[in-house]
Parts: structure tokens; sequence; C-alpha cells
């Protein structure tokens, strides 16, 4: 399946990862009052899940003064212990690092029109000079975003969605990212009607 080009713009470049061989780290976290494993990648960063992504999400939106929560993963980054994608009211993405506290580290609006920003989705104006995103930039949230990850999460048999994104691929229409109960990670494409094109393990 291929990565959205959004997220894997956004993610790429924004994070300073130190590329070193390392076993991957588990974290236990508590979902429903069962045991979520999740894995961090070797850099140190990975998905948050269950109690501790409501709360960080909860901080995120707050720092925009309402909204909706894209993605959050953990950081690696000195003074950051999260960085949480958020889209608020208005339609402006936002990206929030957070630290243990939760409070506050950096607060970046994401409009496409900072050209010392090396973090932004730089293809968002290759379809369209007028600045209308291409139709994979639109986020897929509410009850649409819901239903594909429930979709998403039947499909692999447990967990969590943690990334929903749509997709431009032929016969695709949204890609949604999977931490399964025990702990790994499963990228999938769906159709419009949420049948499953791909499924396939991430190897991290």
């Amino acid at each position: 399946m291929t990565t959205t080009r959004t997220s894997a713009l956004r993610t790429a470049v924004r994070r300073k990862r130190v590329w070193i061989p390392a076993v991957a780290t588990v974290a236990v976290l508590g979902v429903g009052g069962a045991g979520l494993a999740v894995a961090a990648n070797a850099d140190g960063t990975g998905p948050v899940t269950g109690d501790e992504r409501d709360r960080v999400s909860q901080a995120a939106v707050d720092a925009v003064g309402g909204g909706e929560v894209l993605e959050a993963e953990t950081s690696d980054d000195r003074g950051e212990a999260y960085e949480v994608d958020v889209l608020d009211a208005t339609g402006v993405e936002w990206s929030i690092a957070l630290d243990e506290d939760l409070a506050v580290v950096t607060r970046d609006r994401e409009d496409g029109d900072d050209g010392d920003d090396d973090r932004l989705d730089d293809d968002r104006l290759d379809d369209d000079l007028t600045g209308t995103p291409d139709a994979d930039d639109v986020p897929v949230l509410g009850a649409e975003r819901e239903r594909v990850e429930a979709a998403a999460v039947e499909a692999v048999g447990s967990g969590e969605a943690t990334s929903v994104e749509r997709s431009d691929d032929r016969g695709e229409a949204f890609e949604v990212e999977v931490v399964a109960q025990d702990g790994t990670e499963w990228d999938l494409a769906l159709a419009e009607d949420l049948g499953v094109v791909q499924q396939q393990r991430d190897p991290r």
C-alpha cells in the first residue's frame, strides 16, 4: 500500500530521527480494561493509543481551541513527549508538540504559505494552482471516520485505529493504520464500501 503523501512528507522531515540499531521498546497501555502492547519504532516514536491517547488528544485540541485529532504519536525530540496533528473547527491543521505533563511545547500552523517551514504538505498545490486541496488531502472526520476505523479494526480482529486518511490510489478510498491487541501494527487500504483492498503487517 502506498503511504499517503501528506503523512509521509510531514512525518519524515518533521522529526529529527537518529537511525541506530535498537530493539523496539514496548509499552503496555490499558484500553477498556484490556492490555494493549504497543511497539515503538527504532527511534523511540510510535502511535499513542487507549486512555493515553484520549488525554493527549484533549490537551492538543484544547491548545487550538477545539477540533479533532488526526494523528498522535510519541516524540523523541528533546523536551517533547508527544506530537499531535489537529484539525481545528475552522479547517486549519496544526502540529502540536506536548511534554510529559501535556503542556504545549510548540504549536505550528500547517497552512502551506510559509516557505521556510519544511514540514508543510508540499503536494497540497500540486494538482490545482488555485490552492484547492487534492482529494487525499481532505481529512476523514466525524461519523465517517468512526465507520472507517471500525471496519479496519474488524479486519485486523482487535485493537485501535491510530491514523485514517483518504487515498488517491486506484480502487482505494481510505488508508488506515491499526495497532492490534498484541501490539502489532497493520496498514490497510479500504474501498468506498469499506471492504478491505489490501492489508499488511508493518514490519517495524
